[in-house]
């Protein structure tokens, strides 16, 4: 960026702006010293936003050296803004420019430093998009024909254990067997009836049917209901 003004990096590494140089710049006709006690009328305070110096020339007659000031970028916006001119604006617009160019990464660690973070951050936005995603898809209601699987895989489970015991039981007996696998379902998955189980149940309550058992209640029940 070519230096319509000059500027100066501080020991804490902040750009300071030359108070002359911008008076010059703005081309303000009243003299600087002048100028600049009319400014402070805006509520600069020095030590804070400017700090006074003594240049390296004097007065054509002798005398004491001039005073200067080392400017903030805020204040320098601000005077610029104050003049209410096409120059003043163009200054704003520079130091604008500048304090965008000074956040940018200037050495290669920092460029890189840069671009771990975008890319951390972006992988964090994605990580958290998929969470969302998935939280959606868990949270639909079984597709009709997951259902009619998880039905059909139950009542298979239920006629299994039944031929295993090698006697028929009774309907009353059948019924506490259902009642039994669905109170398990229930239990796992947090619902009241089976038409609320969600995508996110589909496996659990799978694995959950392919493991059943009766309770020992449940066996006690049927019994004596035999």
């Amino acid at each position: 960026m070519n230096e319509l003004i000059k500027t100066f990096k501080q020991s804490n590494g902040s750009i300071a702006v030359d108070g002359r140089d911008l008076h010059n710049f703005l081309e303000v006709k009243e003299r600087y010293n002048d100028w600049f006690k009319d400014m402070q009328k805006y509520g600069f305070t020095e030590n804070v936003d400017f700090i006074s110096f003594t240049g390296k020339r004097v007065k054509p007659q002798g005398g004491r050296p001039q005073v200067n000031h080392a400017l903030t970028l805020d204040m320098a916006k601000e005077l610029s803004m104050i003049q209410r001119t096409k120059k003043g604006k163009q200054a704003r617009q520079y130091f604008i420019s500048m304090e965008k160019q000074a956040q940018l990464p200037q050495s290669p660690a920092e460029r890189l430093q840069l671009v771990m973070q975008v890319t951390n951050d972006q992988t964090q936005r994605i990580e958290k998009i998929d969470s969302r995603v998935t939280d959606l898809e868990d949270n639909q209601f079984l597709a009709p024909g997951e259902y009619n699987y998880l039905s059909k895989a139950i009542s298979k489970t239920i006629n299994n254990f039944i031929n295993a015991q090698q006697t028929g039981l009774n309907m009353k007996q059948r019924r506490e067997l259902y009642k039994d696998i669905n109170g398990g379902v229930k239990k796992i998955t947090g619902i009241q009836t089976r038409s609320q189980l969600r995508e996110g149940d589909f496996q659990n309550v799978q694995d959950y049917v392919s493991n059943w058992v009766p309770s020992t209640a449940t066996l006690a029940l049927i019994k004596q209901l035999a």
